[in-house]
């Protein structure tokens, strides 16, 4: 087994990347307060083809060169846009059609690995703040609020981690669908 070069990863240019169908699924990052996570988000959505980031309340937003560090260019990528009020933001977007997820731990939450995803669907995932998660208003505006299930004693994960996991699960269910 060989590692692979950079040059034989077969990756889009900026130009094809914004050309290519995505994935239909929204990025909803609520008050999160890293840089880093930021910058972590866009580049696990342009790794999965996602169809746009709203960064919402206090979230920072590019240019900056604490995002810049872990996005690695994304940022130039992923559509993305700041709307200061989240609870705007889905209003807006669920008369579009878009079901909104609460990615939190909550009563009734569907678990992570019991969703699927519909066919002709779009929806928006949001991830909250790192010590308060998703706020209630937010949660109580959600379609569905679905949880990552976890084993050990923390129950906590990091926010850039939980965005990592929900959307290769959901890519790869969605893409599973759509072969």
């Amino acid at each position: 087994m060989r590692k692979l070069k950079n040059s034989e990863l077969d990756r889009l240019s900026v130009n094809d990347f914004k050309q290519v169908i995505k994935t239909p699924l929204i990025i909803i990052l609520d008050n999160i307060r890293s840089l880093n996570n930021i910058g972590s988000v866009f580049r696990t959505s342009d790794a999965f083809l996602i169809e746009k980031i709203y960064l919402c309340g206090i979230t920072a937003k590019p240019p900056h060169k604490d995002i810049h560090k872990t996005a690695l260019g994304s940022t130039e990528t992923v559509a993305w846009e700041y709307v200061e009020n989240t609870k705007t933001l889905l209003d807006k977007l669920k008369a579009e059609g878009v079901k909104i997820c609460a990615i939190e731990q909550a009563e009734n939450a569907t678990m992570l690995n019991e969703f699927t995803p519909q066919q002709q669907t779009t929806y928006a995932l949001v991830f909250g703040n790192e010590v308060k998660g998703v706020a209630q208003e937010v949660v109580n505006a959600s379609d569905l609020v679905i949880e990552i299930p976890q084993y050990g004693t923390k129950h906590s994960l990091n926010i850039s981690v939980s965005a990592g996991v929900v959307i290769w699960d959901l890519f790869s269910k969605l893409k599973v669908k759509n072969e």
